[in-house]
């Protein structure tokens, strides 16, 4: 069974920082390209970054480019979001998702985290 379970949300003011991380089981993890995609309150989904099985070729959305960095460490099946100089607008739950086929914006996405909440204010 795949799972994919998200961590490290929370409260931030603006300008601050914060690391996502997402635990994945039930399949070959290093196999597969990985993406994050998040949700503000009241708003469509909206996809954020990807990263390739191998972790050398990164995507992001450009209203995060510059201040996200997404990563992997395949010998701890786990994929990582560093958010910096975060803004109010980065408010949203932010889902761990796994790719079925391609990558990048276009990719298909199968599977799919339980979230996790960020919160960026005053």
């Amino acid at each position: 069974e795949v799972q994919l379970v998200e961590s490290g949300g929370g409260w931030v003011q603006p300008g601050g920082s914060l690391t996502l991380s997402c635990g994945a089981s039930g399949f070959t993890f290093s196999t597969y390209p990985m993406s994050w995609v998040r949700q503000a309150p009241g708003k469509g989904l909206e996809w954020v970054s990807a990263l390739n099985d191998g972790g050398s070729s990164t995507s992001y959305a450009n209203s995060v480019k510059g201040r996200f960095s997404i990563s992997r460490d395949n010998t701890k099946n786990t994929l990582y979001l560093q958010m910096n100089t975060l803004k109010p607008e980065d408010t949203a739950t932010y889902y761990c998702t796994k790719y079925q086929a391609g990558w990048g914006i276009k990719g298909v996405l199968d599977y799919w985290g339980q979230g996790t909440q960020v919160t960026v204010s005053d």
